[in-house]
C-alpha cells in the first residue's frame, strides 16, 4: 500500500479517492456464488476523517504563489473541467467550490487515482486479498467484503479474474456541504471472471469472455482536515 500511496499522479484514490462497492458481478459473479453488497450505501460523511483509502493530491494552487502562477493554475483547472466535465454547469460549479477549499484537488489527478483504486479493489476482492482491502475500504464496507469472501471460500469456490481495462471513467456528481466534499464517479470496466468449484468446474462466468460492468463509487473528504486523503464511502451497481 505504501508504494501505491507514493504514486505522484494519483489523487485520491486519489485522495482515496473513496468506497465501497458492489463491484457488481465483480463482487458476485466475479468472485464466487455469494454476491457482496450491491445496493447503494449511504455515504458515512461523518466518518470521513477515520480511514485513509486514497492517494494524496499534489498541490496545484498554494498560498504565496505569484499572481501569474495562480492565473496559470486557474486556466489549467478550467481546461480540466472542459475535458472531464464538459458543459454541466452544476457539476463544474461544485468541483470549483471543492477546489477553492482544497488546493490539492484536480479533476485529472482525482480520476487517475480513482481508476487505480478501482482496479486494485476489484482485483483484491476476486483474489480474496483481505489485507489489501482492509487498507482501501472503510471499516463497515470491508466487513461486508470480508463476509462475501469468507462465504465463497467456505463453499470451496475460487475465481479466475483478469482486469482488462477501464474504457470509461467520469465524474457524475459532486457536492460541498459545509466542510464535507463528496464526488461520485462512474466506472465502466472490462473484466474476465470465472468462478469454479473445488473440482475446477465452472460455476459462474466465462474465463474466455470479456464482460462489461458499470459501477458508481462515492468518495468523501473533510476539507478542514489536515489529512489530504479521501474516503471511499459508497458504491452503487449499475449493471
Amino acid at each position: 500500500m505504501a508504494e501505491f500511496l507514493d504514486i505522484p499522479t494519483l489523487v485520491i484514490i486519489g485522495i482515496a479517492v473513496f468506497v465501497l462497492l458492489r463491484l457488481r458481478s465483480v463482487l458476485g459473479t466475479r468472485t464466487g456464488n455469494e454476491r457482496p453488497p450491491s445496493s447503494r450505501i449511504r455515504p458515512r460523511l461523518e466518518r470521513a476523517e477515520q480511514e485513509d483509502v486514497v492517494v494524496p493530491l499534489h498541490p496545484s494552487n498554494v498560498p504565496g504563489q505569484s499572481d501569474e502562477n495562480a492565473a496559470r493554475a486557474a486556466r489549467k483547472f478550467e481546461a480540466e473541467l472542459d475535458r472531464y466535465v464538459g458543459t454541466d454547469k452544476n457539476l463544474r460549479k461544485s468541483l470549483l467550490e471543492i477546489a477553492q477549499v482544497d488546493s490539492n484537488f484536480s479533476p485529472k489527478t482525482f480520476l487517475d487515482g480513482a481508476g487505480q483504486a478501482y482496479e486494485m479493489i476489484v482485483t483484491a476482492f476476486a483474489r480474496g486479498d483481505k489485507a489489501t482491502l482492509k487498507d482501501l475500504l472503510q471499516r463497515d464496507v470491508f466487513e461486508e467484503f470480508e463476509s462475501a469472501i469468507n462465504a465463497r471460500e467456505k463453499a470451496g469456490h475460487s475465481v479466475d479474474f483478469t482486469f482488462v481495462g477501464l474504457p470509461n471513467i467520469e465524474i457524475v456528481e459532486a457536492e460541498l456541504e459545509k466542510r464535507i466534499a463528496s464526488i461520485t464517479i462512474r466506472f465502466d470496466a472490462e473484466i474476465v471472471s470465472a468462478t469454479k468449484d473445488k473440482a475446477g468446474k465452472l460455476v459462474e462466468g466465462n474465463e474466455e469472455q470479456v464482460v462489461n460492468i458499470s459501477d458508481e463509487w462515492t468518495f468523501a473528504r473533510n476539507t478542514k482536515s489536515r489529512d489530504p486523503n479521501w474516503k471511499l464511502v459508497a458504491t452503487n451497481q449499475l449493471s
